[in-house]
């Protein structure tokens, strides 16, 4: 008999005992297989352990350690010393959590990572490379010099004139911007953000002490009165702008509210961190904070982050003034940037291809806007190339989780905004609906359909 009944106890997976057939372990090994491939077992399921199940089928432990062992021949499931054993993702087919789930996704913002033809040329070009196994050594923690100078000249598409001494790569943004709080600033000090703002950037500013002090704005972006009354009252050290498609309003601004809040954060002499997520190459009048503040600035460039989701890299280029507390944060904090990434993005850059995957994301933004504004036609303009938008929400629908969950509970995925929101009482509700992330313009028509069709069917509609 089983030393314990089960009842009430949880296994990842309970194969029916009256189904076991001799050989056992073969018939153990058949039912794993049927339930994977069924989908029953998704991709990346932890499977019990060979004790617990040999005691639930009352069997020998060394005859699931035989089925575990087979199925490892079939592909079918890997271990992980110390973790566990794991479903495997089936030969051709992709660890999708949102297939898995049954959920279509409008949350998080990936970017049509189906564009991925020109990060397979450009990974299979750095693959044959000579000179690999030097990426390897545990040197270049800001990026070897070539790499470098690749984001250098990528980066002056941007109005961003830097070279190479004063760039560094960061394994994505968010590391930047964590390497930024950590080292150019002081513990209390305060940083004025527009009241919606990058979703982690309260998380990292707590971690590192500093108080986000949130500034109104307009459909234009945040105000420079505004801006200069808030270093009145609350000695204001830096400030965190996302000039360009702000996440999560969509929000760009126009020259000249650039040129007038530059001049706000020169007489405060604020430290300004552009996080730039322009996600194509901008025209000949394309105007970068940097430009207008080259000594007070950390850019970000944003755009290499759309290349590809599984490409963690991204370059920032900062005045000499910061170099050494930014590097020595960036040291200290082990933020090490992936040889091999920071070499596809190389490749990318120089090939061509990173404008090819840009330009062709650009296009698919526009369709799925299209598709946007037939749904939703009062909703506000964020620029025809964004990868997500925005939905009004009514008053009633102010608490994050519960308005996720209503949603999710009609089969879709989404961001309310109370997660970008800098004080608890923002003043407004709504939806950041990714247009990018569907997986195809039907599932995203579905998805948008089924926001629409809540929305409408909420208590005074």
């Amino acid at each position: 008999m089983p030393v314990n009944s089960f009842k009430n106890y949880f296994l990842s997976w309970f194969p029916e005992k009256s189904a076991l057939t001799r050989p056992c372990y073969l018939s153990i090994a058949n039912l794993l297989e049927k339930d994977i491939r069924s989908g029953k077992l998704a991709p990346g399921t932890k499977l019990p352990p060979q004790r617990e199940l040999a005691d639930y089928l009352d069997i020998n432990f060394t005859t699931v350690t035989r089925a575990y062992d087979l199925c490892r021949e079939r592909r079918l499931i890997y271990g992980s010393t110390g973790r566990g054993t794991f479903v495997a993702a089936l030969p051709g087919s992709t660890i999708d959590e949102n297939s898995s789930s049954g959920l279509l996704d409008l949350g998080m913002v990936k970017g049509f990572d189906s564009v991925s033809k020109p990060i397979i040329e450009a990974t299979a070009s750095v693959l044959q490379k000579g000179y690999l196994e030097k990426l390897y050594r545990y040197t270049a923690s800001i990026g070897h010099l070539h790499q470098r100078a690749a984001a250098v000249n990528w980066m002056k598409k941007f109005a961003v004139n830097a070279d190479e001494n004063h760039t560094a790569l960061f394994s994505g943004a968010q590391n930047a911007i964590s390497a930024a709080l950590l080292s150019l600033f002081k513990v209390g000090d305060a940083l004025a953000v527009d009241p919606f703002t990058y979703a982690y950037l309260p998380g990292t500013a707590k971690l590192a002490h500093l108080r986000l002090i949130p500034v109104a704005g307009d459909n234009g972006g945040m105000l420079p009165q505004a801006l200069d009354e808030c270093c009145r009252k609350h000695r204001v050290a830096g400030i965190f702008l996302m000039p360009n498609c702000a996440n999560p309003t969509g929000i760009t601004m126009d020259i000249a509210r650039k040129k007038a809040l530059a001049e706000v954060i020169r007489r405060n002499e604020l430290i300004l961190i552009e996080d730039d997520t322009a996600t194509m190459l901008p025209d000949k009048n394309y105007l970068s904070f940097y430009s207008l503040l080259p000594d007070e600035t950390l850019y970000i460039c944003g755009s290499l982050r759309y290349l590809c989701g599984g490409l963690r890299i991204t370059a920032a280029a900062f005045p000499e003034r910061f170099r050494a507390d930014l590097l020595n944060g960036l040291l200290h904090l082990n933020i090490r940037t992936s040889s091999l990434d920071a070499e596809i993005m190389t490749e990318l850059i120089l090939s061509g291809r990173a404008e090819t995957v840009l330009r062709e994301k650009h296009l698919l933004a526009q369709r799925a806007n299209r598709i946007f504004d037939r749904i939703f036609p009062e909703a506000c303009d964020c620029g025809d190339g964004s990868f997500f938008r925005m939905v009004g929400l009514p008053d009633t629908l102010s608490r994050q989780q519960e308005t996720e969950a209503l949603f999710e509970a009609n089969g879709v995925r989404v961001q309310h905004s109370g997660r970008f929101a800098v004080s608890s009482r923002p003043g407004k509700n709504f939806l950041r609906l990714s247009v990018s992330s569907a997986g195809s313009e039907k599932k995203l028509k579905e998805a948008l359909l089924k926001v629409r069709q809540v929305l409408e069917t909420l208590p005074g509609k």
